[in-house]
């Protein structure tokens, strides 16, 4: 069973699913309905809405307490490629409302490396699970920001697409498994 948590301060939040900032007052009865990707979605008698994990105090957790979220990932072997690292990192990327990674998702249509002007720049191509989804412009930028992580790689650009239109045999079978689809 979920704990109802009372906010000691006032925190920047995001609204889900439409993507817009908002402050959620000190005060706040909330319940953590997910931990993953390194934020928290609460929901609110509003509705949901997404805490980043350096914001963790508001919710009396502590920052620094990683175990509570996902943020890492898992270890790759001494001869991964630049390429395996981004797959990675985007695994460890979640929609804030579906507790599985935008990779096993089917999310992620595309992920290349490319070397311009000196420079390692993963471009990578994915969609949402709903075109008019608010997050996705929030769910990019985090995308972008774990690729930004890799050491050598000085670029990353995370274009969203919509084609072809993202559909649930597009779920892994992990993916799958995790929402108990099979």
């Amino acid at each position: 069973m979920q704990t109802e948590i009372i906010t000691n301060r006032e925190v920047n939040a995001v609204q889900i699913p439409s993507g817009d900032p908002f402050v959620l007052p000190a005060g706040t009865a909330v319940i953590i309905t997910q931990t993953l990707g390194g934020s928290y979605t609460v929901a609110t008698q509003s509705g949901l809405a997404r805490i980043p994990s350096e914001d963790a105090d508001a919710l009396g957790i502590d920052p620094s307490d990683t175990t509570s979220t996902n943020t890492g990932g898992d270890s790759l072997p001494t001869d991964a490629t630049p390429e395996d690292h981004i797959w990675n990192q985007l695994k460890q990327v979640f929609d804030p409302e579906i507790p599985v990674d935008i990779v096993n998702l089917g999310l992620v249509y595309d992920c290349s490396l490319e070397e311009k002007d000196g420079k390692k720049i993963a471009n990578v191509k994915m969609t949402l699970t709903a075109p008019g989804c608010g997050m996705g412009p929030v769910i990019a930028a985090d995308a972008q920001a774990r690729i930004m992580t890799i050491e050598g790689i000085e670029d990353a650009h995370v274009d969203l697409v919509w084609d072809p239109p993202w559909n649930q045999d597009m779920i892994s079978e992990e993916g799958k498994m995790k929402l108990g689809m099979v």
